[in-house]
């Protein structure tokens, strides 16, 4: 069960339009490593995590993820605010303003959209869980990318924002991992 609380976990304020970021930010919304993918990789990994402590932390995270997603719209969303069809075509945003006007749908940067593909699971916490942790690497490095495309403070700081959060899901999967691990090897002695 979720209980949706209506504000961001990180304010949004974007004052200026930059289209080119708002397009590369759709990596982090449609593309394989994207907030969306880690939402819902986390909710299926879940039910196959070896007991509760496993199963809580991939729907915290997952959870976690979809407030991303949310965050990751608002500011495409915000950075987009008031283009013209000329900006959007010169941005390369046309194909997305002919199917969505100035709305979004979850695809990459280079408009491949998003895919069920993208949700990894094998039914192993092993393997997924170390999966889970280079999705997260993988994220924070887009991040570092997106960060480095601009200078403006709005934006800057919720991108570093979300570039902790993927740092401290990295280290929590870590921990699970280690922790199984641990707990595996106590039951083998």
């Amino acid at each position: 069960m979720f209980l949706y609380e209506k504000k961001l976990e990180y304010p949004i304020n974007i004052r200026k339009r930059d289209l080119n970021l708002a397009k590369n930010l759709l990596a982090q919304y449609g593309g394989p490593d994207s907030e969306l993918g880690a939402s819902l990789r986390y909710f299926n990994q879940r039910y196959t995590m070896p007991d509760e402590k496993g199963a809580a932390l991939l729907t915290d995270i997952g959870t976690e993820e979809l407030a991303h997603v949310e965050m990751i719209n608002t500011m495409i969303i915000q950075l987009m605010a008031g283009a013209t069809i000329e900006e959007l075509t010169s941005a390369g945003l046309n194909g997305n303003y002919t199917m969505h006007n100035h709305g979004i749908f979850p695809t990459d940067p280079n408009g491949v959209p998003f895919t069920s593909a993208y949700i990894e699971t094998t039914g192993d916490w092993r393997a997924d869980l170390e999966s889970d942790m280079a999705a997260e690497q993988r994220a924070r490095a887009t991040y570092e990318h997106l960060i480095n495309e601009t200078s403006d403070p709005d934006v800057l700081a919720p991108l570093s924002f979300l570039r902790q959060r993927e740092i401290v899901h990295y280290t929590r999967f870590k921990e699970l991992r280690d922790y199984y691990i641990r707990k595996n090897q106590a039951n083998n002695d």
